[in-house]
């Protein structure tokens, strides 16, 4: 008699899906806190919007080139929803909202505020996608958005804040909330390259009004500002928001909205390292807490009260033959 076969349920497939995930989001945490170095740089040349243009250019470009290699073709029809939300909100509104606050607001204001958008992932995913919200999940949301006011208010210069810049900030947080749950329903039709693609696409065209002011301010601006914006159309956005899709399709939206967190406690080791800016000691202590809460919420024991996410079967078309 042959040894019976390894059954289908194996826990090694779904192992193997968790830790390809994770270290998608990683690359995804990493890139995006890069992005504000970045951006403080091109912000001092790019005025919001033509920024959020021309980098979104870059990223399109990038994205359309790794498609027209890789043949992914276009989205399924019932995919374009979500793309189109999501790249109005994420890709679009957001990016321009957030520059524009972070010209009005200091970097600290900005990052406490626009970290109220997990809690809205949270709490929008619960609502309109039946994400579940374990007590650990929670928990380690609390520790990570306690470390992200440390992180803000130590960072926070006197008299930086105007009400306009915050407004701002906080549209640009319910902008991301907004786009990230739209994004997962389409995520379950089409592949992460796709929905990246044309959701970077969409912003793209959201952004075009800007076109002018790109064109007339990319012929002053010093070379390095506008290295800056395409490394933010590269990386924070065409990679970056790619592996971002990969992890969200094989997780629910509330615990990738969590893993964000990660980011201030990123921004403040880059901006120590690149930019020699050396944090306080409260400042720290809210990055030491961001990075805990991310812990706690990706733990085990989160993962096991969650439902499991099926692997993303994107459909095939003619048009990817």
């Amino acid at each position: 008699m042959h040894a019976p076969d390894v059954p289908s349920s194996s826990p090694r497939p779904h192992r193997r899906t968790e830790l390809l995930a994770a270290g998608a989001a990683t690359v995804t945490v990493v890139l995006w806190a890069s992005a504000f170095v970045s951006i403080r740089s091109a912000g001092a040349a790019y005025s919001p919007g033509a920024l959020a243009l021309g980098r979104l250019l870059a990223g399109a470009l990038t994205l359309g080139a790794i498609c027209l290699v890789r043949r992914a073709g276009w989205p399924p029809r019932a995919a374009w929803r979500g793309i189109a939300i999501s790249g109005v909100l994420w890709f679009g509104f957001y990016m321009v909202a957030l520059n524009w606050g972070e010209q009005q607001v200091d970097a600290g204001t900005a990052a406490l505020v626009v970290n109220v958008g997990p809690l809205l992932i949270a709490l929008l995913g619960a609502r309109l996608l039946g994400d579940a919200m374990p007590p650990r999940l929670l928990a380690g949301m609390a520790v990570s958005f306690a470390g992200a006011v440390t992180v803000g208010l130590s960072m926070s210069g006197e008299g930086g804040a105007s009400v306009l810049g915050v407004v701002l900030c906080l549209l640009a947080a319910v902008a991301y909330a907004g786009g990230v749950v739209a994004q997962k329903p389409a995520l379950e039709r089409a592949s992460a390259l796709q929905v990246t693609t044309f959701g970077c696409l969409v912003g793209a065209v959201f952004c075009l009004p800007f076109a002018g002011q790109l064109v007339s301010e990319a012929a002053d601006a010093p070379v390095s500002a506008t290295l800056n914006m395409v490394y933010l159309g590269v990386f924070p956005t065409a990679l970056a928001f790619t592996t971002w899709a990969y992890a969200l399709a094989r997780t629910t939206a509330s615990r990738m909205g969590a893993t964000t967190y990660a980011v201030p406690a990123l921004v403040v080791v880059m901006s120590w390292v690149a930019l020699g800016e050396v944090p306080g000691l409260f400042t720290l202590v809210g990055g030491v807490l961001c990075l805990a809460g991310v812990a706690v919420s990706r733990s085990r024991a989160a993962r096991a009260a969650a439902p499991r996410t099926a692997e993303p079967r994107p459909e095939r078309t003619p048009e990817s033959a």
